[in-house]
């Protein structure tokens, strides 16, 4: 009643046994990856906010974000580009706190997942620290 399948299967060559023509990473390696590309970006607004309004604390966050992002790439320090001075403008720090805040906690969801407690709790600090800036920002602007 049914014809027999004449070509070979799409799938033939990932069956176990049989070579594969491109590399696999496992689980933990794609969610390195993909947590170092959270932490890379959350590291480039962190550089941003500090020219438009250096702080010991962003200072902080941007060497412990460099160093993970480091560990997570096997080594290769994250590029950086030289701080530029620049003129403190309230807005363009509002929209640079609410980036840096959804990319850390889009880096904590990925560290959670993974178990990387130091990670985690680095961006879990970041998501606060953003937050009372955001907070404060908000209150500036309703008391000025």
């Amino acid at each position: 009643m049914y014809e027999p399948i004449r070509t070979k299967s799409v799938h033939s060559s990932t069956m176990a046994g049989m070579p594969s023509d491109f590399p696999h990473r496992s689980r933990e390696e794609e969610l390195d990856i993909q947590l170092a590309g959270h932490l890379a970006a959350l590291l480039a607004v962190t550089d941003e906010l500090l020219a438009t309004e250096p702080s010991a604390d962003l200072d902080n966050a941007a060497a412990g974000l460099a160093q993970q992002v480091t560990r997570l790439r096997e080594g290769r320090t994250p590029v950086r580009p030289p701080l530029a001075t620049a003129l403190a403008e309230s807005r363009r720090a509002i929209v640079l706190h609410k980036r840096a805040h959804a990319l850390a906690g889009r880096a904590l969801l990925v560290a959670a997942s993974r178990a990387d407690t130091a990670t985690a709790i680095l961006a879990a600090q970041r998501m606060d620290a953003h937050a009372a800036a955001l907070a404060e920002t908000k209150e500036l602007s309703t008391a000025g």
